[in-house]
């Protein structure tokens, strides 16, 4: 146990989510294979987990299982016939490395020499087909579980693990190089998968799939980090912008989704000067850049512009809302997408106007085990009167969500039903 009373189980359990998506990122750089550098950040947390009970906690954990997976890497290279002049220039630039997962206290400061962004673009690969490239990025860079990545492409866990294991073969078969793509042609063939990528990870970390808490900061922050990074990137792409505003101005309410206790706070009840307005400024520049551009990501930035401009949840603009998700589900069709802007209809033109668009959906496999849809649904039937269908909606989605806050207030709103 540490000194702030964490025991080694639950400072591991942080590494491995703030640290080891980026541990990947450097032993893949090095080795060139995904699969040899998840089995060694895997088997650098086993070893901690054999250890550190009889030795004691490390003073920088971080740092130790950064040097250990260094030396695992480098052991590798030797095996590899690697110089041995290199192994030690390695040895020395991964010791002095620091692991960050924060933004950078300057963003225009963030180099472009970037381990993280290199695997995403590998893992992007056209070798790939479109939805192993996503499930591959989100297992590796997100850390997220296969549970959780099925929930949020609203697939079954036993695809997406099929997708994960046929991806890193192919990858390895392959013998992809893990650069940057130089050519602009390169570059805009795998830039859809990555951006959707990185809008996925902020999204996992918004509104966690599992475990004790309703968000994940620094899963939302590397988000950021990255998108920014593409932005320098692609500065002529739209929806790179289009993006970077959306997740800054989602990313501005973190602070206020949550009360003292870790308690979830909906929107209704955020308190707007816990708003991050540096953020904020920050993704209506970009949308102001932007002018008439439109596409997917900049139509739901523009959504999150029209919460951030409102003064109060009662002044916000919701037939703006609803006409921009109209024009998104004309643009990229989708479950979700229709029950956002359910949400929307519900808001501008009554509970029954959202519940009209829900019906749409009831055939629709893919939301069977989605609870959003049954939550949302929940929420208009206690608008239009329905009390007990939607205790009954309420009950579904706290049944189907791993999220123990989500569970807990799905649950209060079934029973205040």
């Amino acid at each position: 146990m540490d000194a702030s009373g964490n025991t080694i189980h639950d400072v591991l359990g942080a590494c491995r989510r703030h640290d080891g998506p980026t541990l990947v990122a450097r032993v893949t750089r090095l080795l060139g294979d995904v699969g040899a550098a998840e089995e060694i950040v895997q088997d650098c947390f086993v070893t901690a987990l054999e250890q550190w009970p009889s030795r004691g906690l490390p003073d920088n954990p971080t740092a130790w299982l950064s040097t250990a997976a260094s030396r695992r890497a480098i052991d590798t290279l030797r095996h590899r016939q690697m110089a041995a002049g290199k192994h030690i220039v390695l040895h020395h630039e991964w010791q002095e490395k620091e692991f960050n997962n924060t933004l950078p206290a300057s963003w225009d400061a963030c180099p472009i020499e970037d381990d993280m962004l290199r695997l995403i673009f590998a893992a992007c690969h056209p070798v790939l087909p479109v939805e192993a490239r996503v499930a591959l990025t989100l297992r590796l860079l997100g850390g997220l579980t296969v549970n959780e990545i099925s929930r949020a492409l609203l697939s079954t866990e036993a695809a997406v693990g099929q997708r994960i294991t046929r991806a890193k073969r192919l990858l390895g078969a392959a013998d992809i190089s893990f650069e940057l793509p130089e050519s602009p042609a390169a570059l805009s063939e795998r830039l859809a998968a990555v951006l959707q990528v990185v809008y996925l990870i902020f999204n996992e970390g918004y509104s966690a799939t599992q475990g004790d808490d309703w968000l994940r900061e620094d899963l939302c922050r590397e988000a950021m980090r990255l998108s920014r990074q593409l932005c320098r990137l692609a500065p002529t792409e739209p929806e790179v912008f289009g993006l970077s505003a959306l997740l800054s101005l989602q990313g501005s309410r973190l602070k206020a989704r949550l009360d003292s206790h870790g308690h979830p706070v909906l929107l209704a009840d955020q308190d707007r000067r816990d708003w991050d307005h540096t953020l904020i400024a920050h993704g209506l520049r970009h949308l102001e850049q932007l002018g008439s551009h439109s596409g997917g990501y900049i139509l739901q930035a523009r959504i999150a512009a029209c919460h951030a401009r409102a003064d109060s949840f009662a002044a916000t603009p919701w037939q703006e809302i609803a006409t921009h998700y109209d024009a998104l589900y004309q643009l990229k069709p989708g479950p979700i997408v229709q029950i956002n802007r359910a949400v929307a209809h519900g808001m501008a033109y009554g509970a029954e106007a959202g519940l009209a668009l829900l019906d749409s959906l009831r055939d629709d496999k893919r939301v069977s085990q989605y609870h959003l849809y049954f939550a949302v649904r929940g929420d208009l039937e206690e608008k239009s009167g329905e009390s007990q269908r939607a205790a009954e909606s309420y009950r579904q989605a706290a049944s189907l969500t791993t999220n123990l806050r989500e569970q807990a207030l799905l649950q209060e709103k079934a029973a205040r039903c």
